[in-house]
């Protein structure tokens, strides 16, 4: 077995272990002695001596000489260690047969664990559904709660259908002085617009008569500078007419 060490340290060290063989070196260790059925270190191997008495037996057997009673007590010793050999194979074959049946138990434990785990899990997700769900329901019944103390300040029923009416006919009135002003209105803009289209025919009539007046005006300035002209040009021909006959 392997040499371990151990160091205490006051309240809050951890302990430390210090191995003297690798984990790779222990399990050569622990398998060869497994196979060879050696406790310790020390002394020869019960294998080895199994061996030993084994091989002792064989060579005495295949003497010729008269060695009977030497044969029979070197098989009795052999079988005395074979018996001695084969108690701690029963012991370890008992061993193993109980920690075979520890480790079937172990996985139908670990199994069952699994399930009552995954059990656990749907049941967790369960109860959180349920959680949401009882969440909206009491927001919903909080909600309803505050719509009945809300409907609970509003008059009664009466009082309010009176006022609708008492609005109804209020708004009847509004439309109707609404439909007058529309109407008012609509005259209004048909008379503006007559206005507007009378305004702009007297604009036009007073453009027109303008142009008329400007336009006899320069007929009359055209007639007057052609007739003095003429005037002019006529002036020196009857003085020398006039001349002429009156020397």
């Amino acid at each position: 077995m392997s040499i371990k060490g151990r160091k205490f340290g006051g309240k809050g060290e951890a302990v430390a272990s210090h191995y003297a063989f690798g984990p790779l070196e222990d399990d050569i260790i622990i398998k060869h002695r497994l196979l060879t059925r050696t406790t310790t270190t020390r002394g020869e191997p019960p294998l080895k001596k199994l061996q030993k008495k084994f091989t002792t037996f064989a060579l005495e057997i295949e003497k010729e000489a008269d060695n009977y009673n030497d044969c029979e007590r070197l098989a009795k010793a052999f079988l005395q260690e074979l018996n001695t050999f084969e108690i701690p194979l029963l012991k370890s074959k008992v061993v193993i047969d109980a920690n075979v049946r520890e480790k079937e138990n172990f996985n139908d434990l670990k199994g069952e664990i699994n399930k009552q785990i995954v059990q656990a899990q749907a049941d967790i997700e369960d109860l959180k559904r349920q959680l949401e769900e009882s969440k909206v329901e009491r927001k919903h019944k909080e909600e309803g709660e505050a719509i009945r103390k809300l409907i609970a300040m509003q008059p009664p029923r009466s009082e309010t259908q009176k006022v609708i009416t008492e609005l109804e006919k209020e708004i009847a009135m509004l439309e109707a002085e609404n439909t007058a002003s529309s109407r008012t209105l609509d005259l209004r803009k048909k008379q503006f617009a007559l206005l507007l289209h009378v305004v702009d025919e007297l604009q036009n009539t007073i453009e027109e008569e303008q142009r008329s007046l400007v336009e006899e005006m320069r007929n009359v300035v055209d007639d007057h500078n052609k007739s003095g002209s003429e005037d002019a040009t006529m002036g020196p021909e009857a003085m020398a007419v006039d001349y002429q006959v009156n020397p």
